[in-house]
């Protein structure tokens, strides 16, 4: 059996904190990485991705109201749509309240988490910035919610501040939205495995427990294999689907 300390299989995670399907998604993975024996060897980085880069955040407007609107839909429609991903979620023990969720610009988050990045935190901001929307609802291009969860997972009030007020860490937001177009990603979660393996969308723990397998036993590989299942959701700048 190979020695856990002397390699590491590196996954990298498209997203959005806007994304229901994202926040589901990072709890499946995280079921099969506890069950995956090298789970230690594993380095997760978290990368931007925006599903509306002109989205215009409006602390009124509610994200219900603005996918009936969107989407010609009745409000007892949108209703319906979201109680089966409130369900989805419900199933890896998260609490979606729709309704309470606003329409907001998630670039500035993108950079928070990019700031988490650099003192290893970002795994513990991508989890509180999922539940401040998609639990709470609050305000996530508010700088002094920002604040308040960075301080949550310990980053430094100044440094934080600093950065929302700058446009800092901006080049590596879109970095990783590029980066994703050159490998062709259409929606997320996006899953991508020693950079040769990917699974897009929130696929059973089962999916993502293969694409570790097949990521420790052939690392050599150089082409991108899509591990796909029947029931992953993922979304796309057009909007979410089963």
């Amino acid at each position: 059996m190979e020695n856990k300390n002397n390699f590491t299989i590196k996954v990298e995670i498209w997203s959005d904190v806007v994304c229901p399907f994202c926040y589901i998604g990072k709890h499946k993975f995280e079921k099969a990485l506890e069950k995956f024996p090298y789970k230690e060897n594993v380095e997760v980085e978290w990368k931007s991705f925006q599903l509306n880069p002109f989205a215009v955040t409006n602390p009124s407007l509610k994200t219900l109201e603005h996918l009936s609107a969107e989407k010609g839909w009745s409000m007892e429609e949108a209703l319906q749509s979201t109680a089966f991903i409130t369900q989805m979620a419900k199933e890896v023990g998260l609490e979606y309240h729709f309704e309470k969720a606003i329409v907001v610009n998630s670039f500035k988050a993108h950079r928070l988490l990019h700031l988490a990045k650099k003192y290893g935190k970002q795994n513990e901001m991508e989890e509180k910035l999922f539940a401040a929307y998609f639990t709470e609802g609050k305000n996530i291009d508010d700088n002094e919610v920002l604040l308040s969860l960075a301080a949550e997972v310990g980053l430094d009030a100044m440094e934080t501040k600093g950065v929302l007020l700058s446009d800092a860490y901006s080049d590596e937001v879109k970095h990783d939205i590029a980066h994703a177009r050159q490998l062709y990603v259409r929606g997320v979660p996006y899953f991508l495995f020693d950079d040769k393996f990917a699974v897009s969308g929130a696929q059973d723990e089962s999916v993502f427990l293969q694409a570790l397998n097949r990521a420790l036993a052939e690392r050599k590989k150089t082409d991108i294999i899509e591990f796909s299942g029947e029931e992953g959701g993922v979304c796309g700048p057009e909007g979410c689907e089963i």
